[in-house]
């Protein structure tokens, strides 16, 4: 089965966009994404992860996964310890990388 790919946008929620309101808690929910996100990238699931510099209401984050179909992405997008916790919202799109370097 050809793999799919899905790309799932993240937002910080407003109340965190003030760094002053960032606790050792969501710094804690952080380390355990990023840490996800790793092992995503260790399964062959994730092809990219960033974000942007800015911490305004236009900062984004995205993660880029290759995965058997929409519902597992779903499923991993669903369970990002950000998302699951509730300090940040995602949005998961259909996608194909074009080009890459």
């Amino acid at each position: 089965m050809e793999k799919m790919q899905f790309l799932y946008q993240l937002k910080l929620i407003p109340h965190l966009l003030d760094e002053a309101n960032w606790t050792d808690k969501e710094n804690e929910i952080v380390s355990r994404h990023f840490a996800t996100l790793q092992t995503h990238q260790k399964e062959g699931k994730l092809i990219l992860a960033g974000r942007t510099l800015t911490m305004d209401s236009d900062g984004f984050g995205i993660v880029i996964l290759e995965v058997n179909s929409e519902d597992e992405a779903k499923q991993l997008m669903d369970n990002d310890p950000a998302v699951k916790e509730g300090i940040m919202t995602a949005k998961l799109f259909p996608y194909r990388v074009a080009l890459q370097r």
